[in-house]
């Protein structure tokens, strides 16, 4: 498996329409090159110049593939086979997105590399027994490809190796639309497939309530703008979306449709996850970024397919145990276009 002591590397899929520039440090999307509605090219992630910054701890998380288990696990405890487990605890009073050294910081060993039209790339870890807290051994991967000019596909799997743990990966991508540089993501409008989301406490933690979004803030059952109702729900959305209701294709539900208005791009997810964490980059502040730009509040949206948060610690969320015979699969399809 990799070497933490090495450098990491960057790894380029490019198939004439899409860009994507891959590092090996945290599974992590540096860059992802579309066309606007007149053909013009613009980077629509956002992200550090360097990855030596990312290295350094700069990146609040941009691009990058969190986990053991991703989200918040409320005050870093919890039960599996009788035996309780204790967390790093990076977010205090919680763990957040697999503690201080989670799988967005390891170098990931890269393989199976092929450039092309179907351009794709492998990365593999091996998370060991104990690591940040976590029970069991995990050989992990995750497949990035392009599989068509204007889509690219996701694949992740865990496989537990001696005991069961529990599992919750998501690609932690802050997107616009509009171009990385452009300013907030206000004026981008957002379909969510959710006829419900669980609300939080204080600590961003769900209650363990499933509530349905009709006549709230958190509806976004048909398309709207993201600045429309934001100022109603706080500093901003960073809620779990109970993906309940979207068309299927090929075994994955339809997530979002995401639309900028000037630039005419167009992003649709699809996943097989429960769940989606919309976050509109409310702790963003001040963060130096690619070429310079100073990228503010609400300057991404991230959309992070998933199982629900703490689902460990709430019997009546969808489990994220995975036992030793078992293999946890977790796929998102992205899909540009231009309206």
């Amino acid at each position: 498996m990799a070497d933490q002591t090495q450098k990491p590397e960057l790894f380029e899929l490019n198939n004439g329409t899409i860009q994507v520039l891959l590092s090996n440090l945290g599974c992590t999307i540096i860059s992802l090159v579309v066309p606007d509605k007149n053909g013009k090219l613009a980077d629509v992630v956002l992200g550090l110049d360097s990855l030596d910054l990312y290295q350094a701890g700069l990146s609040p998380y941009f691009g990058c593939i969190v986990g053991r288990v991703a989200n918040r696990i409320k005050d870093g405890k919890f039960t599996l086979d009788g035996q309780e487990y204790s967390l790093s605890i990076n977010r205090p009073p919680n763990s957040l997105h697999g503690g201080h050294q989670g799988f967005d910081k390891k170098l990931w060993e890269a393989s199976n590399y092929t450039r092309g039209e179907n351009a794709s790339i492998t990365f593999k870890y091996h998370s060991a027994d104990g690591e940040e807290g976590y029970p069991g051994a995990v050989s992990v991967t995750a497949t990035y490809t392009l599989t068509s000019s204007t889509t690219m596909r996701l694949d992740m799997e865990a496989i537990p190796e001696n005991k069961a743990t529990i599992i919750n990966l998501a690609q932690h991508t802050y997107w616009n639309l509009g171009g990385h540089s452009s300013g907030n993501i206000l004026n981008h409008s957002i379909q969510l497939w959710a006829n419900h989301f669980t609300p939080v406490d204080e600590n961003t933690v769900p209650t363990g309530e499933i509530v349905p979004v009709k006549d709230t803030p958190f509806d976004f059952t048909t398309e709207k703008t993201i600045g429309s109702s934001i100022s109603e729900v706080g500093m901003g959305y960073d809620h779990n979306y109970v993906l309940d209701c979207g068309d299927e294709k090929s075994g994955l539900k339809h997530v979002a449709k995401v639309k900028e208005p000037s630039s005419g791009r167009v992003l649709d997810l699809w996943s097989n996850a429960p769940g989606v964490q919309f976050y509109t980059g409310n702790y963003v502040k001040d963060i130096v970024g690619k070429e310079r730009a100073v990228y503010g509040k609400h300057a991404g949206l991230c959309l992070e397919t998933q199982g629900f948060p703490n689902a460990v610690n709430q019997p009546n969320f969808p489990s994220v145990v995975v036992q030793p015979s078992g293999k946890y699969q977790h796929t998102m399809l992205f899909e540009f276009s231009v309206e």
